[in-house]
């Protein structure tokens, strides 16, 4: 026979009664957060110092529609479609607001415009982090002195005199590129042409910056710590959107593995070991690298920490390879898709060497329809497609005409400023001719077009970068006929996370029958 117990009747009560408060403590602090949540919304759209701006509603309301489209991949498509319904300044975040007039680059980026309200906004750096060491890089500097001094340092490394030495690092291995193109194709002799060129590109870079390459063109595979560079940049973009959001920040530090902090640092040491390698090398090292001149400043007393160095050589691996190898690619994919185009670019490169090993950064500079082929390329895939967030400061910044008051965040959008019919007649064609005087687009907006940003912060290897793609792309289409295959046919459509997420470019590669050896 089953125990029974009586619960006395005042327990029974008391729980009851606890239940009901804590019930009712839960419904008051879900009650406060909604109306919170309304109140401030309310404020934001109709009250806030940002409300003259025109911009959809919710995007004023809350900041969910901007995050959830950059958490997505799709911020650019996000930007192209409130700039197209409300003109060239929208409001797309509470705090936010997105320029598109061409004005934007020197009022934003530049030294702004004389006489006007306020001063140039710097960079956000609330939203560039250390290094694993505690250093900045050059790009994450928030004091001008140290940034000045920092770029002042490596401005020789980037020089003409400089890129003119290490012409032959960049020729050993694009013509490395060029042998595996023509030996070593699968078995319907297609590439991949993205794996390519970024193999490409980081065993150039890994040699200026360590002193030797990763050896990814021998090897026709990404190294892994490459491969951790690629997935760290979505993941990054991705936790970026906790900026907004500090206590879950906080929490997220709190709770991310100790195991993932030692990946990172160990990912770093990589780049830490490979520095302290090429620094032991001293001035024996073969060639001409970024070290050359610098290890020359330390002699100067000028020189940088080495903290400093390890800092800015992680950075140099990412922004010195992944943005050119991104142009190139989709300068190929354009190309490709635009045959009248190819066959003119190749007559126009073919006709100006008798052969490959002729080819050389003086004369590709010089090469006309290249340029704008290249600049067009800029335009329709401009490898940073988003603008790089810039904060208001105290005494607010005179942008494109409009006030904006202290302490809100403005930027201006590479890909759709780039495409918008008010600055680009047929934004949508991939036209050459409009940089090189075609009257049919006289009135196009050409200063629109600033890919590597524009002032004192302007990217430091902006003219290793343009000689670096110009004798990619000279000796890919000198050496071969390119045709693209189907399953690449839509390759531009992509996700954008900062950088872009670019799929396979597959590509059937054939000897030229029509140019030199």
């Amino acid at each position: 026979m089953a125990t029974t117990y009586n619960v006395p009747p005042t327990l029974s009560v008391l729980r009851v009664l606890h239940n009901v408060s804590v019930g009712r403590i839960i419904a008051a602090i879900f009650t406060i957060l909604i109306a919170r949540f309304i109140l401030r919304g309310i404020q934001r759209v109709y009250f806030h110092p940002l409300s003259k701006f025109p911009g959809p509603k919710l995007s004023a309301f809350t900041r969910i529609p901007h995050l959830r489209a950059r958490f997505k991949g799709e911020v650019h498509l996000y930007l192209k479609e409130l700039h197209e319904k409300h003109g060239e300044v929208v409001r797309v975040s509470p705090d936010e607001l997105s320029f598109i007039n061409p004005n934007a680059w020197k009022d934003i980026y530049g030294h702004g415009t004389r006489g006007t309200k306020g001063s140039p906004p710097p960079k956000d750096f609330s939203r560039f982090g250390r290094a694993v060491n505690g250093h900045y890089s050059l790009i994450a500097t928030p004091d001008n002195g140290e940034h000045y001094k920092t770029r002042r340092m490596f401005s020789p490394a980037f020089s003409d005199r400089a890129l003119k030495d290490q012409e032959p690092l960049f020729i050993k291995y694009v013509d490395q590129l060029v042998s595996v193109l023509r030996n070593k194709p699968d078995s319907e002799g297609k590439f991949d042409m993205v794996r390519m060129y970024n193999f490409t590109t980081f065993d150039v870079m890994g040699d200026l910056t360590f002193g030797e390459p990763l050896h990814m063109l021998d090897n026709a595979e990404y190294d892994p710590w490459v491969s951790i560079i690629f997935k760290a940049l979505k993941l990054g973009s991705r936790l970026a959107l906790l900026h907004h959001y500090p206590i879950l920040y906080k929490a997220y530090k709190k709770l991310v593995p100790e195991k993932k902090l030692k990946k990172r640092y160990e990912h770093f040491q990589y780049c830490v070991s490979r520095v302290t390698k090429r620094l032991e090398k001293g001035r024996q090292a073969e060639g001409v690298d970024l070290w050359s001149l610098i290890l020359d400043s330390e002699d100067k007393g000028k020189g940088l920490s080495r903290g400093q160095m390890d800092a800015n050589a992680s950075l140099f691996m990412v922004a010195g390879t992944e943005t050119t190898a991104t142009l190139v690619s989709g300068f190929t994919y354009f190309m490709l898709k635009n045959p009248t185009v190819m066959k003119k670019l190749q007559e126009e490169i073919r006709g100006a060497w008798s052969s490959s090993e002729d080819i050389n950064m003086e004369v590709a500079a010089r090469l006309p329809y290249l340029n704008a082929c290249i600049k067009e390329a800029f335009r329709k895939y401009p490898p940073v497609a988003i603008g790089l967030p810039h904060r208001t400061p105290k005494d607010g910044s005179t942008i494109c005409g409009d006030f904006v008051p202290p302490d809100f965040t403005v930027a201006a959008p590479h890909l759709v400023m780039y495409n918008s019919p008010s600055y680009f007649k047929d934004p949508e064609l991939f036209v050459p001719d409009r940089w090189l005087g075609d009257e049919r687009y006289k009135d196009d907006v050409l200063s629109a077009l600033q890919p590597f940003s524009v002032g004192s912060r302007d990217c430091l290897g902006k003219n290793m970068a343009y000689h670096e793609m110009r004798l990619i792309l000279t000796k890919v289409f000198y050496n071969f006929d390119l045709e693209l295959c189907p399953e690449s046919d839509d390759w531009v459509n992509q996700k954008a996370y900062v950088l872009w997420d670019k799929p396979s470019l597959m590509v059937k590669v054939s000897p030229a029958q029509n140019a030199g050896t």
